[in-house]
């Protein structure tokens, strides 16, 4: 569906007066070949005059001004038969290489600018003469036809095979025949096998009459092969071609084909062998031709392999032309055909794809795009003058660059994809084919190539006073269909500009698809301009008036653009259609610009080579703004204001941009883009298709969101929101029809698939939904499976609002029905799902309640939460009143289809109604063995006891207990059993609140936490139903002692059993180290003060020892307990310090092992990959590559198991991940979160010290020394663990990382961390250094103190 579209051309013109300055000949010069330099991008062409071959160049794609001359003599060379076989540039050696037909091998040394640096150097000759030479595509080798041999050189011109060109064999792959399918083994029915010893009749006339008998030599792309075709010497035989080896052996033979011409052309990618065919004709009578021709093809192997018939030149009528020539395009896209008739010469070009090949009998067309064969031809070049060309050759690097040469001129045209899509509310696309334009509106019609919904011929009728010719036969240059009216617009290059009004019906029905008019023609006269771009567009200037305007695009002879503006005022009768035009020139200031036309205006642009856009209707101006390089392809729009130019360059590059803002680079890797219904779509090399809000692109550029140092970035991240979807590999956009939703793409074997996306789907959704069209938003959803529920989503108060419009516009029960279901299970919030499922179902009530009971009974059943109970209730309601006893059927069929039947029989169980309960289970196709013995049992009970058991059935317990409540006080001990089982203690209370019971249900309720050892809970119950012995027993447990003593002088226990509570209790507290509080009961309420001192010297609670001894007595306390038991606890102070001690430095030496391992080997510390170990070929058991964790991994599997753990399993792998188990990757971690943890204990043990020297400094000498000795011990540690600290963290640490919130983050951040130095995932800890000590303990002065004084008490 594309067409091939003039990019550039330009023209260089070899001037008489600069041959004359190199020769004095008076014949005039001949363009008669060229060559290529790509490397200096220089063009060689050689000219013939009289006995000399001159050799000119020019610039390749800088050509000169046209004051200056387009060619550069460069050299030349003296022969008897000047006649030219092959000029060549051999770009490695820096040579041009030039064959002549005389048998000379002339070669040049060329230098850094493309001059040549010696004279002609002759370095081979062929007595005979040479009849053709082609070089090899890698320059490697050249192979040389004669008169009688096949001859292959290498680029030194060293013979390497030599083969006569005419032989009998056929070859190094002939096939083996095993006479499977031969004549002799086949059925030739009742002829029999007679006629096979009849000998064949040879026609005498199978050669073509215009073959002229040379050889012709074609290589393969990659050099491996080249083929030869030749013409026998004997009388009547046909053409031949042969196929070689790059190293001069016969592989194969063609088979015979009778009239094959000399062309031939082997595709580059070497698929195939083209030649062509003259039609000849076998029979009775005695042979004829009728003047086709046929581009026929074979294989390596020398088969035949298809072949197409080509179009008569539409330039001449008579029947005589014949094919000169056959090139094909680097790519192997493009087959060129050189065709030669008596008016001149044309070239056509011709495209396939899809692999095949065929011929439509009175077709004449060769593009396959699809299963079916689909053929155009795309264009026809002809000499601009009444001449023939002299060469024609495809540029060796730009593929759709194309260099012919006449007598004095080089033209070098390239060529670009082009589709031709039309407006969008018909979604017309048009596609040349020869003298026919072929249209399809895909809004109405899907139909694929080669098939059209209308074919146009390009007649031009005569108009009142035109005088252009009536029929335009050749292929047009370009062809535009309008972006917003239904108008198509051809221009040739000849300037022919036709404009149509195509008509095309936009309904259903079955009247003709399009009915074009002939709207407007005009001959623009111009001989110098070479026209090859037309925009056309039109608009209502009133209600009698249309202004339709006509741009043309074109260049001079100079080779500077020129665009021709024609207005034309159209009356909207046919009486007088054309009223006024008015016509301008407007000059460019540049060559080989592009239009970009407005996709709502009649506005037109002009970007030139450089990127830069002008607007075309004014001259002079500055440029509006520019892409960074030319696009071949541009649209401009107008979105909120702001005018968007959005192109699409040859590189694959899409730009956005807008006047006064920066250039946004929407993708790099695209290959076709459209603008419609508020997006940019485009679609990539990676076979996807995006769509750009044009808003977002307006945001985008104007806000500044471009951020200026980095804008790859911030495009990168506006197009991280944009939607997308994966495409079929190589799709291209054909066009798009927002009316019907539709994406049309083209597969690269030329099929049409169309797409609805999503985004082009909500587009119109959304203007629906915003215009009130309810069902058609609805009907656009369901079709396109998009969920129901962006009809509410999009607005919602409005949707609230617009309810009752809502059913009028939908009305089917099924439709409402089938919205309510999707926004039942919609992620709407409940609370918007609930008041939508209300508001429709109070609607649907009021409208119709017996037309709709199916969707309120969907209503009721899809809200959330669900209402079973109301939509049952609302059937008992319909029963015998609004409805008939078939309609309840259906109904209740319909809320069982909706919901679980065995749920619904629940529900209806819950109701408490038989009957309702029997309709569910009859229409459930329930066992009535099943349910109707549990109905019986029920029926027989008493009315709450039956509602219990119902209740208690459906596991409703605390509804249960409420109806067993209500049966009577009989069945109390029964309720009691029940709370019990199912734990409904809170039920229990609430319901026997203020009743006799209530103490029971306590009781009951306090043994209940007992049990579980809520001790605490269990107490307050007990006390709260007066059992104050069990709550004693509670608060025992809970070691609440308080409480305790305090309900026992309540209950009056004796003192004896009270003593003995107290050593229980007192005896737990000292289990728990709660010294204080034991100390506290043995003296209060034991009575001990002997066990209470030793428990407060136990806690290290010295000075309350001692108040107490001083104030109960008795002083001998002092030293049977106090005193032995103060060194009790400075030996277990010091044994924790030595303790503290040991472990630093066991952690410190280790910590210096693993630095000194880190630095000596790095790769075994961090796991890294070792260098030594990569010619091993070994495969390893794990799956995927190490990480830091696998480095001390046991038990390495081949499977992934990540899927199959736990959550415990997750958190336990968290926890081992910093175990600091030795010899794993986390160690040093470890340790340095073991000394942050040691700091912290170093704390608790000072504020131990602190309590404790005072009194070791007054008890005896004994215990002055222990204190002395337990001071130095820790102020020595802290010393040491101080110097620790300074060692291990040598900087400060710097901030965490965040955490993170899922499992796997969490595990990928611990894999980072273990990159991280340790140091600065753990804080440094800081050792406090607050004034603990005695100063008296620092000093040598002995201070004697006597046990026994009361200062020491």
């Amino acid at each position: 569906m594309r067409n091939i579209s003039q990019d550039s051309i330009q023209v260089a013109t070899l001037r008489t007066e600069d041959v004359e300055q190199v020769t004095t000949d008076e014949t005039n010069a001949t363009i008669a070949a060229i060559a290529f330099d790509v490397d200096r991008d220089v063009t060689f062409a050689a000219t013939t005059c009289g006995g000399k071959i001159l050799i000119w160049k020019t610039a390749g794609r800088r050509l000169p001004s046209p004051k200056e001359p387009s060619f550069c003599f460069c050299g030349s060379y003296a022969t008897p038969d000047p006649r030219i076989v092959s000029l060549r540039v051999l770009a490695e050696a820096s040579r041009l290489v030039l064959v002549a037909r005389s048998g000379d091998i002339v070669v040049w040394e060329l230098g850094d600018s493309g001059d040549f640096n010696s004279d002609a150097d002759v370095v081979g000759a062929v007595e005979t003469g040479i009849l053709a030479a082609t070089w090899s595509p890698d320059d490697a080798f050249i192979a040389l036809a004669t008169d009688e041999n096949v001859v292959l050189m290498n680029s030194l011109f060293d013979v390497l095979s030599e083969v006569p060109l005419e032989t009998t064999e056929f070859g190094e792959d002939a096939p083996i025949n095993v006479g499977w399918g031969s004549k002799d083994t086949q059925f030739h029915g009742s002829i029999g096998r007679s006629h096979l010893k009849t000998p064949e009749k040879v026609n005498g006339q199978q050669e073509s009459v215009d073959d002229d008998g040379l050889p012709r030599i074609t290589w393969r792309g990659d050099g491996a092969y080249f083929a030869v075709s030749t013409r026998s010497s004997r009388h009547s035989s046909p053409r031949v071609v042969r196929v070689y080896s790059h190293e001069g052996r016969l592989q194969s033979t063609s088979e015979p084909v009778p009239g094959l011409e000399a062309s031939v052309a082997w595709r580059p990618n070497g698929s195939l062998i083209a030649s062509t065919q003259i039609d000849v004709r076998s029979g009775p009578q005695n042979t004829h031709r009728n003047g086709s021709h046929y581009v026929v093809f074979f294989e390596r192997n020398g088969l035949r392999h298809g072949e197409f018939s080509l179009r008569r030149p539409s330039t001449s009528n008579e029947s005589f032309y014949k094919i000169k020539d056959l090139l094909w395009s680097p790519d192997s896209a493009i087959l060129a055909v050189w065709v030669e008739h008596t008016k001149g010469d044309t070239l056509q070009l011709w495209t396939c794809g899809n692999y095949h090949w065929k011929v439509l009998p009175k077709v004449v067309a060769v593009l396959a795009l699809d299963n079916e064969i689909n053929r155009y031809l795309k264009q026809e070049i002809c000499p601009q003058e009444a001449c023939r060309f002299t060469t024609v050759a495809w540029h060796p690097e730009h593929s759709w660059q194309l260099v012919l040469t006449t007598h004095s001129q080089l033209v070098v045209r390239t060529f670009a994809w082009d589709t031709c899509a039309g407006a969008s509310d018909t979604g017309c696309v048009g596609v040349v084919d020869g003298d026919h334009i072929l249209l399809t509106p895909f809004r109405t019609q899907n139909v694929p190539p080669p098939m059209s919904s209308y074919q146009l011929p390009v007649c031009a009728r005569h108009t009142t006073g035109d005088t252009s010719p009536s029929i335009l036969r050749s292929t047009p240059s370009h062809i535009s269909l309008s972006p917003v009216n239904d108008i198509l617009g051809g221009v040739w290059g000849d300037g022919h500009v036709v404009v149509w009004s195509l008509h095309t019906r936009i309904e259903s029905g079955t009247a003709k698809v399009m009915d074009p008019v002939l709207l407007w023609t005009k001959d623009l006269g111009n001989e110098d301009g070479l026209w090859r771009q037309v925009q056309v567009s039109i608009l209502d200037a009133n209600a009698k008036e249309r202004n339709l305007q006509v741009v043309v695009l074109g260049s001079t002879k100079q080779g500077f653009d020129l665009v021709s503006v024609h207005e034309v005022r159209l009356s909207r009768t046919e009486e007088q259609p054309r009223i006024a035009e008015n016509h301008r020139a407007v000059e460019l200031p540049g060559k080989d610009g592009r239009l970009i036309q407005g996709l709502e205006s009649l506005t037109s642009f002009w970007q030139s080579r450089e990127g830069e856009i002008f607007r075309v209707d004014t001259q002079g101006e500055l440029p509006l703004c520019n892409f960074p390089e030319f696009c071949f392809s541009g649209v401009s729009f107008t979105v909120h204001g702001q005018r968007l130019f959005v192109g699409l360059s040859s590189s694959g590059k899409l730009y956005c941009t807008t006047e006064g803002s920066k250039l946004a680079e929407l993708a790099n890797n695209g290959n076709s883009f459209t603008v419609t219904s508020g997006f940019v779509v485009f679609t990539t090399n990676t076979h996807e298709v995006h769509f750009s809000p044009v808003a977002m692109l307006v945001d985008h550029l104007t806000n500044r969101s471009l951020a200026e140092d980095d804008p790859l970035r911030s495009n990168q991240a506006a197009m991280d929101n944009w939607q997308r979807r994966r495409v079929e590999r190589g799709s291209r956009i054909v066009t798009v029809v927002p009316s019907t939703m539709s994406l049309v793409l083209q597969m690269p074997r030329g099929n049409l698939e169309t797409i609805n996306p999503r985004p082009l789907v909500l587009e119109v959704v959304k203007n629906d939904l915003e215009a009130g069209r309810w069902q058609k938003a609805f009907l656009a959803c369901r079709k396109h499976r998009i969920s129901l529920s962006v009809i509410v989503e999009h607005n919602e108060e409005a949707f609230m609002t617009g309810v009752s419009q809502f059913v009028e516009q939908i009305q089917q029960v099924d439709y409402i029905n089938l919205f309510l279901t999707n926004i039942g299970r919609s992620q709407l919030p409940a609370k918007t799902i609930s008041n939508v499922c209300d508001a429709i179902r109070l609607e649907l009530q009021t409208k119709d309640l017996s037309k709709y009971v199916n969707s309120i009974l969907t209503a009721y059943v899809v809200k959330t939460p669900p209402d079973y109970e109301a939509g049952l209730a609302l059937l008992l309601h319909l029963r015998g009143t609004y409805l008939q006893p078939e309609q309840v059927e259906d109904a209740v069929k319909y809320i069982i289809f909706l919901v679980d039947a065995n749920k619904l029989f629940d529900t209806a169980l819950g109701m408490y109604d038989f009957s309702l309960v029997l309709l569910v289970a009859q229409h459930a196709q329930k066992d009535p063995r099943e349910y109707l013995p549990f109905l019986r049992e029920l029926r027989a009970l008493p009315s709450h006891y039956q509602r219990f058991g119902i209740d208690d059935y459906l596991q409703r317990y605390e509804k249960a207990l409420r109806n067993l409540h209500l049966a009577g006080p009989t069945y109390f001990q029964e309720a009691l059993d029940y709370i019990e089982r199912h734990q409904l203690y809170e039920a229990g209370l609430e319901i026997w609140k203020a009743t006799e019971q209530y103490s029971v249900v306590l009781g009951a309720y306090g043994s209940w936490l007992f049990d579980r050892r809520e001790y605490r809970q269990a107490a307050l119950a007990f006390v709260e139903a007066s059992d104050l012995r069990r709550a004693m027993v509670a608060h025992e447990r809970a070691l609440e002692w308080q409480e305790l003593f305090q309900l026992s002088a309540k209950e009056v226990v004796p003192e004896d059993e009270v003593k003995e509570i107290a050593y229980r209790i007192a005896g737990e507290l000292l289990s728990k180290k709660r010294y204080s509080e034991a100390a506290r009961v043995f003296i209060d309420y034991a009575g001990d003060n002997c066990q209470a001192v030793t428990a407060l010297v136990q806690g290290n609670e010295i000075s309350e020892a001692r108040r107490i001894v001083s104030l109960h007595g008795p002083p001998e306390l002092f030293q049977e307990v106090i005193m032995p038991g103060a060194l009790d606890v400075k030996a277990q102070l010091t044994e924790d310090l030595n303790e503290m001690r040991e472990q630093l430095r066991k952690q410190l030496a280790r910590l210096r092992e693993l630095r000194i391992k880190k630095v000596q080997e790095p790769d075994s510390f961090y796991g890294t990959e070792q260098a030594n170990m990569h010619n091993i070929d070994v495969m390893t058991d794990i799956s995927m590559a190490p990480t830091a964790f696998t480095r001390y991994t046991v038990a390495p599997t081949t499977t992934s198991k990540a899927s199959k753990r736990s959550s415990k399993t997750k958190r336990k792998m968290e926890r081992k991940v910093g175990s600091g188990r030795k010899g794993t990757v986390d160690e040093e971690e470890y340790i340095l979160k073991s000394v942050t943890k040691l700091v912290a204990r170093c704390g608790v043990l000072q504020a131990d010290v602190k309590k404790l020297l005072p009194h070791l400094l007054h008890f005896s000498e004994l215990h002055r020394s222990e204190a002395s000795i337990a001071q130095q011990d820790m102020e020595s540690f802290e010393r040491e663990l101080r110097d620790s600290i300074e060692e291990i963290w040598g900087s400060p640490s710097t901030a965490e990382n965040p955490a993170q919130d899922s499992w796997t983050n969490r595990m990928l951040a611990k894999e980072k961390e273990q990159l991280m130095d340790p140091l600065e995932r753990v804080s440094k800890p800081v050792v406090e250094s607050s004034d603990w000590g005695i100063g008296l303990l620092r000093t040598k002065t002995n201070v004697t103190m006597t046990v026994g004084s009361p200062g020491c008490q």
